[in-house]
């Protein structure tokens, strides 16, 4: 969940439970906001950068082939630094309890953390399709997919995270002035303009829609790929725990830092449009929002869990990168094999080796 709520900090929690003169609740309150989330959001941003710069590195400067996975991990990579170098800015309103960047990078901090959800779900489903066709259908044409073709499936999705969001940047986001100056979606029921009311509208119906969607496809393809594995791997109980290992940090990773956030957007949905009168639920709610908007970005930080648990070139590049000392007792790959075996083979030859290897292996991982 993103941030929807806004107010001064104050020393005395208003009454929450009546109306304003003017029909709506009043502005909801940030107390709690400006003393768990700087924290919290301070371990996504450390945690998350260092993750995601050494995969990056890993991914630009470490892997000599590349498959579709890849490409969508790396994708995924780019999403996650796009809202972790925004988030500094968040957590300094958060620390002067007022914004203080003006009202362009407010509408481009907003547009950033809601794009990151939305591409974060969308290239982990991906993630988990590519390998349900690996799995459960080796032959069929969707395996066959190249770079190229896999660079349009990540464009095209893209496309359809920062459609919806775009009119976000159209649109001040900037409420009070000098100290009291807040930077967030919308302040109460009524007070915001009629644009804000429905783009906060849109906003939820998307919220909601791109969790269950992809949630129930991330099932299916784990209970699918669990099925199929243990059909076919019976004898090689290790591979079948691998790949359901992947399944479920896939899935973990979902529901932990997305879940929160869905069921309170669904709960502030709710009161809004049943019980526009009970000011108390909607603040109950607004504090609930509060500890999911920190976990909303904790999937930067375990993202690059996803990518040594999903992608066995990463994790071979990886591993071949650290220390002598500190390797992960991974063996040499085929290509790697040949390699010393004969030394006439060319590099062409040796990456193609790797590659078929690699692909086969991340099919059962």
């Amino acid at each position: 969940m993103l941030p929807e709520l806004s107010s001064n900090f104050t020393t005395m929690m208003p009454n929450f439970t009546t109306q304003t003169p003017g029909g709506g609740c009043p502005p909801a309150g940030i107390y709690l906001e400006g003393l768990i989330l700087p924290p919290i959001l301070t371990i996504d941003v450390v945690l998350g950068l260092l993750g995601n710069a050494v995969a990056l590195w890993i991914f630009c400067f470490r892997l000599k082939t590349w498959n579709p996975n890849n490409l969508f991990l790396f994708n995924l990579v780019i999403a996650d630094f796009l809202v972790l170098v925004s988030l500094p800015l968040r957590i300094d309103a958060l620390i002067r309890g007022h914004w203080v960047f003006g009202d362009g990078l407010c509408r481009i901090n907003l547009f950033l953390m809601f794009a990151n959800r939305s591409a974060s779900i969308g290239l982990m489903t991906v993630v988990a399709i590519y390998r349900y066709f690996k799995v459960v259908h080796p032959h069929h044409r969707f395996n066959r997919m190249n770079k190229k073709q896999a660079g349009f499936v990540a464009a095209f999705l893209w496309l359809l995270v920062i459609g919806p969001r775009v009119p976000m940047l159209a649109y001040s986001h900037i409420k009070g002035s000098g100290i009291n100056t807040q930077c967030f979606f919308f302040t109460s029921y009524k007070e915001a303009s009629r644009a804000i009311i429905i783009l906060v509208g849109m906003h939820r119906i998307l919220s909601v829609l791109e969790f269950f969607l992809p949630l129930a496809m991330l099932l299916f393809c784990s209970a699918r790929i669990s099925c199929i594995l243990r059909r076919r791997q019976m004898d090689k109980a290790q591979k079948v725990r691998r790949a359901m290992r992947v399944c479920a940090v896939i899935v973990g990773v979902f529901a932990v830092c997305f879940l929160p956030g869905t069921l309170t957007t669904i709960g502030l949905w709710i009161i809004r449009s049943y019980r526009p009168w009970d000011c108390a639920s909607f603040y109950t709610f607004t504090q609930l929002t509060i500890v999911s908007f920190g976990l909303n970005f904790l999937n930067s930080a375990l993202d690059p869990v996803i990518y040594c648990f999903s992608s066995s070139m990463f994790r071979k590049a990886l591993c071949s990168s650290l220390p002598a000392a500190l390797r992960c007792g991974h063996k040499a790959s085929d290509g790697e094999a040949a390699a010393s075996s004969s030394g006439t083979q060319s590099t062409t030859q040796q990456e193609l080796r790797s590659m078929r290897a690699d692909r086969g292996s991340e099919a059962v991982e």
